[in-house]
Parts: C-alpha cells; structure tokens; sequence
C-alpha cells in the first residue's frame, strides 16, 4: 500500500471529492442560464445559493472570514472577487463568476467567465470573448500539462505559454495564484500560472488542484477596491477568470468540476480523463 502524505490525498479521499465537484459545477450552470442584461449580480448569488441548498451542501466562501456571500461575481474591469449586489449587467459586459461548494467536509472551487451578448457593440464583444476564450484554453492547456508533466511548475508554464502564443499582449496577474483544495478550499501548494525557476512539488496520485489563470487585456497590475474584495486592473482593462478543480489518481487525471471530467476541454490537447475508480 502506497501511503499518501502531506499534500496527497488517498483513494478514497479522492472518491469524496466527486460530489462537491459536481455540486460548484450545477451552481455555475445556474449562474451561466441567468446571466442576462437586466439581471443583478446578486441576482446570479442567489441562483448559485439555491443550488448549494437543494444538494445539501454549503458554500465554501462564506467559509472565509467576512465574506457572507456565495460567489463572487465580478464585472469587466474588476478581475477578482467582486462582491454580488445591486449592480445591474448590461449588454456587452464580461462577467467572470467564482464558485465553490463544501460538501461532507470537502470542497470544490471553479469559475467561469460570461460575455453578455450586445448586437449593437460586435467588436467590444468580440475583443471580450477572445479574452475569455484564450483564458479558457490556458487553463486547459494547464491542466493537459498536469496530466502529462512531472511537476506542478509545468503547469505555470502551460498557462504562460498558451497566453503568450496567443498573440495579444494580454498580462497575467502575478499576485493571484491556483492552490490545492481538499479539507480545506485553499491548500498547499501554490499553482502559479506563469513560468517560475522553481519546479514545485512532485505531480502524483492524490494531487488535487484548482487551476485557475486571470488574464487581463491591458497592464497586469491591479488594485483593491473600497471593499476591501474586489480586484480590478489599474489601467481600467478587462479581465477574465477561469478555474476547475482537477485530480490526480492512479489512472489519470479527472476534472472534478466539469460533469464530463474534463473530456471536451482536454481533447484538443490529446488527453483523455479517467474517472477516479
């Protein structure tokens, strides 16, 4: 019997983290359906907090001290952590929307980005959506080199080099980083999304990992706003944020918030998940 230590999870522990997987990701579903001009962002909280209910789970975000809300929904210039209120979307907006569910005492954590549809702006909406698109992708390019690499630092590499082949001159935020998740939604170790000397821990059965690249258009530094939460850029750019919670077992790697595993995703990249067994 091989025992697990430290940052890896065993067998069975792995198997617990199915379900609050699936549940961040019918949360995010909910939030994607309702995201429409016209709507508020606490609006798109309450459908996420609907379904944490009904699946008898509980957010993990209003785990962390001083936050009371279940997402965190954050809009055009804001990259990160936007508190949901009263704010009403509108046409054109690209909305990254973050998630996480605490189920049985383990947790998932993943995240979308939205762009709301404006016929009468084709190219606003169109520069949007290639920014969450190639934010997406670097994220998947992130995990396809989780299923292949050795150590967590080639998934920082992954992400960086997919953003920079891109060919846009978007920035990556350098103080917001992945980490593990189990027990706890924000574990050891930390998973930067961007090339570092230090290769990081070993990629083996019982590694769990949110992945998650926050891409900018513009200049990467950020700001904290009056709220003490939400993470906007300096120069007033856009932002996208993508996030899935990934496995590591003994016959591959499996994407615990995506309900297909990370099929569709890692396809392009040539892999194949595995269901944890």
């Amino acid at each position: 019997m091989v025992l697990r230590r430290g940052i890896y999870k065993t067998p069975a522990q792995l198997r617990a983290m199915v379900e609050p997987g699936l549940i961040t990701a019918a949360m995010l579903q909910a939030v994607r359906e309702l995201a429409t001009p016209g709507v508020t962002t606490g609006e798109l909280d309450a459908a996420a907090a609907r379904v944490v209910r009904e699946r008898g789970a509980r957010s993990n975000f209003q785990l962390v001290r001083g936050y009371r809300h279940t997402t965190c929904v954050s809009v055009n210039e804001q990259v990160v952590h936007g508190i949901p209120g009263s704010r009403v979307l509108e046409a054109g907006d690209i909305v990254s929307i973050d998630a996480g569910a605490e189920y049985e005492g383990w947790n998932g954590d993943s995240a979308i980005t939205i762009v709301i549809a404006d016929p009468s702006r084709p190219e606003l909406v169109a520069a949007r959506e290639e920014l969450s698109r190639v934010t997406e992708q670097s994220m998947w390019a992130g995990i396809a080199a989780m299923a292949t690499g050795t150590h967590i630092g080639e998934i920082g590499a992954a992400v960086e080099d997919h953003v920079v082949r891109a060919g846009h001159g978007y920035g990556i935020l350098r103080d917001y980083v992945g980490h593990g998740i189990g027990r706890r939604m924000h574990e050891s170790p930390s998973v930067f999304n961007y090339r570092t000397p230090d290769p990081g821990p070993r990629i083996q059965p019982g590694l769990v990992l949110a992945i998650e690249p926050m891409i900018v258009a513009g200049g990467e530094d950020t700001l904290v706003e009056d709220d003490d939460w939400t993470v906007s850029t300096v120069d007033g750019s856009d932002g996208s944020h993508w996030e899935h919670s990934v496995a590591v077992h003994d016959g591959g790697i499996w994407v615990l918030t995506a309900p297909d595993g990370g099929a569709a995703g890692l396809a392009p990249f040539g892999v194949r998940p595995r269901e944890i067994g």
